[in-house]
């Protein structure tokens, strides 16, 4: 029985969005057991899917808090 964890940044991936939608959601979940069944032939009722929501302050890259990376990066000419 696998079980899938995908973690997402907490922010919209479509104007006005602060989370992933519903419908994003149940395409990653069908996507992540379609490939469990495609690679490992684990039926959609035997995989089990996760989604994690990670909110932007609780994370980040290149020795920075993620929003503080983007700023600088943004600030950056090319």
């Amino acid at each position: 029985m696998p079980i899938v964890t995908i973690q997402v940044t907490r922010e919209g991936t479509k104007p006005g969005a602060t989370s992933v939608t519903a419908e994003e959601k149940a395409q990653l979940i069908k996507g992540a057991s379609q490939l469990l069944l495609d690679v490992l032939n684990k039926p959609f009722e035997a995989t089990f899917v996760v989604i994690e929501e990670v909110d932007t302050d609780n994370w980040g890259w290149g020795g920075l808090p993620a929003l503080e990376y983007r700023r600088q990066r943004a600030k950056k000419p090319g």
